[in-house]
């Protein structure tokens, strides 16, 4: 809106500082921060009265877990809320990868959000179908893949070398859905701790403002070797506005959380981080930056395969968060050291750039 304002004055005067994406993308984030803050206690307030008894606790689940009940869910929304507003505000209108990117974070956190609805207003954990929920979200993901796509290549990029990339062609859509697909479902798994979930996804958005940065950089991307897509610097704005939206849900999140972020946000946030990582071609550094994403969700396949071929546990409990819970670590120490962790692999994920 104001990008767009900006251009009708002809960037003159102040408006000139909006023609620069550093500065929109801060703005973007206290934007977003800012806005956060002042609707959390009412939006805090509304979900407790509404939901009642909140959030449901599994019996199965760490017993430390069950003193959280009450804790209203779908914190999410909220996270949205200041996400959108932040960026229709600050963002370029005509950009088409800020919209598939939209489109995917409103569409998972919808199914998110009907998930939530449905474990909450029925008092128990399952929530939608596994099944339903898979193809509500290949069908976003497919949609945004058609969107992203169509602005660039079909090629996979692999770390570490200048430019060398995998011609996948129409593969590439199956690929693309299935990374943002993948995100937003081990992203969900992740967030199972007060702020565990919150934290590495504000890193892994801070990492892709960089990336995305560069990317959408000519000079910058023939520099470091890596795939120039144009216009793909917008979303630097897009992270931007994810770390401003995320930082507001910690200050609420923190132990003892007032509120649960929910499928609604997890689900969202993730999808945000696929598309975001398809839209630049660091689809396999998404791999290495949200690494704590993928190895919680892999130790619920193996727990899970496992399980079905022996009946026995490779881990005490899955996702691995839990494991670490019933060994005896207190949940402020596997939230810190997993934090630690992912920042490690976002710094790792850096050096994809440079090591070439």
């Amino acid at each position: 809106m104001l990008y767009l304002l900006a251009q009708w004055f002809e960037f003159e005067g102040i408006f000139n500082l909006v023609r620069y994406q550093t500065a929109r993308a801060g703005a973007t984030l206290l934007t977003a921060l800012l806005i956060g803050l002042i609707i959390g206690p009412r939006f805090i307030a509304m979900l407790r009265v509404r939901q009642g008894k909140g959030q449901p606790i599994r019996e199965d689940g760490p017993q430390t877990h069950l003193a959280k009940r009450g804790t209203p869910t779908m914190g999410g929304l909220m996270i949205l809320t200041s996400l959108f507003f932040s960026l229709l505000l600050w963002m370029d209108l005509s950009n088409p990868f800020i919209w598939a990117c939209i489109a995917v974070t409103a569409g998972f956190g919808l199914i998110g959000f009907l998930d939530d609805y449905d474990k909450v207003s029925k008092s128990s954990h399952k929530g939608v179908s596994g099944k339903m929920r898979l193809l509500l979200e290949f069908l976003v993901a497919g949609i945004a893949s058609w969107i992203v796509v169509g602005q660039i290549n079909t090629f996979l990029y692999i770390p570490f070398f200048n430019n060398l990339g995998v011609e996948l062609g129409y593969f590439y859509y199956i690929f693309a859905a299935f990374v943002i697909v993948g995100a937003g479902n081990a992203v969900n798994l992740t967030d199972g701790l007060d702020g565990l979930a919150t934290m590495p996804v504000i890193i892994a958005a801070g990492t892709f403002a960089l990336i995305a940065y560069l990317v959408g950089r000519v000079d910058y991307s023939e520099y470091l070797g890596i795939p120039h897509v144009a216009g793909a610097g917008e979303l630097a704005i897009f992270c931007a506005a994810i770390i401003g939206a995320g930082l507001a849900f910690l200050w609420f999140n923190a132990p003892p959380a007032a509120v649960f972020m929910g499928d609604t946000g997890s689900l969202a946030l993730g999808g945000a981080l696929g598309a975001i990582a398809v839209a630049t071609h660091h689809e396999i550094v998404l791999g290495v930056v949200g690494g704590l994403f993928v190895f919680e969700a892999l130790s619920v396949i193996i727990q899970v395969f496992w399980f079905k071929r022996t009946g026995k546990r490779v881990f005490r409990m899955a996702p691995i968060h839990h494991h670490f819970e019933q060994l005896g670590w207190s949940e402020s120490k596997v939230v810190i050291r997993f934090w630690i962790v992912a920042i490690v692999l976002a710094i790792l994920g850096l050096a994809t750039l440079k090591l070439r």
